[in-house]
């Protein structure tokens, strides 16, 4: 047991480095950003002295590295100050945006996960088969094609087309939650079928390495049908590298759904990011940038210690 802690408080103290570094290179590449955020707000009609008013509220009169740490500070205790062009508290403006997200990535993990690995099982039983290339040749193909470009096709048949879904991903309070699922079924089958190819294909792999292991050859030995052999034998012993690519594209549904949030038009904090890069509201900037960067940190470090977990060569390392 004191290894295990031991494994997860290193990759917890190495996550808070790289959390670090990266908080380091977001502030600093917004800063690099040309142009002048206070003449940006106030526009350029502004006298000097409003200018100079503005950048001293801002404290953009002080130097980067002070002001980094004094952002650095109030992030720790999630405090991103306020929108320069709303003035409203930036955790106000992305709280219920990074809420929905969240449900966007739920909402796809739930149809992807499942199907993933189901579909992983029966191409490993399947293998070489003609069902196992069409299966590998169409999830290359969505892994090979933009998450945009698979938005605007899902668009044209679901929506022009056939008139199934609606093409914008508006949501309001007052909807029930059949209401949203449907309003959010085209943005969520657009991630589905990116991360999907990736956890199929993990699970396919792992399974086929563990087919020539000698408990596998014995268990055929035996008499045991080929599906039991795979559910009941290898699929229990392949769950540490399905885990680590489960975390992973789990990762990426919250930190990926940019281009997917802007083609539907859903509120979700990739689009807030996107208006406020276009608005040159920098602190918004900061702040999603930092959440994207710490949630994808965190389901790297659940990845980790999912597989630390699941396989006694690391839980026990020599």
């Amino acid at each position: 047991m004191g290894d295990i802690a031991r494994l997860i408080g290193q990759r917890f103290g190495l996550g808070l480095i790289i959390l670090l570094a990266i908080s380091i290179i977001i502030f600093f590449m917004v800063e690099l950003l040309p142009g002048d955020i206070a003449q940006a707000v106030l526009g350029q009609s502004a006298t000097e002295d409003n200018l100079a008013a503005l950048r001293k509220e801002m404290g953009l009169d002080k130097p980067a590295v002070v002001r980094y740490l004094a952002w650095l500070k109030d992030a720790v205790l999630f405090d991103f100050g306020n929108s320069v062009v709303t003035q409203e508290k930036v955790t106000t403006i992305i709280g219920d945006r990074f809420l929905n997200t969240l449900f966007l990535a739920a909402y796809a993990a739930v149809i992807a996960v499942p199907v993933s690995i189901a579909l992983g099982v029966v191409v490993a039983l399947l293998r070489n088969s003609i069902f196992d290339r069409v299966a590998n040749v169409v999830t290359l193909s969505f892994i090979s094609s933009p998450e945009f470009f698979l938005g605007y096709i899902l668009i044209l048949y679901f929506s022009v087309n056939w008139g199934l879904f609606p093409a914008i991903a508006s949501i309001s309070e007052g909807m029930n939650f059949l209401q949203l699922l449907e309003r959010t079924f085209l943005p969520a089958l657009t991630l589905v079928l990116v991360v999907m190819a990736h956890m199929m294909r993990m699970t396919r792999a792992a399974i086929i390495n563990l087919l020539a292991s000698p408990y596998i050859e014995m268990a055929k030995l035996k008499g045991t049908p080929p599906w039991r052999v795979i559910v009941s034998h290898a699929l229990p012993n392949a769950w540490a590298p399905i885990i680590n690519v489960i975390a992973l594209n789990l990762a990426y549904l919250i930190t990926g759904v940019v281009l997917v949030e802007v083609v539907f038009v859903y509120p979700g904090i990739g689009q807030a990011l996107v208006d406020a890069v276009s608005k040159r509201d920098f602190p918004v900037v900061q702040a999603c940038c930092l959440i994207f960067a710490s949630t994808f940190i965190l389901l790297n470090l659940a990845a980790d210690i999912g597989a630390i977990l699941t396989n006694p060569r690391l839980r026990h390392p020599k």
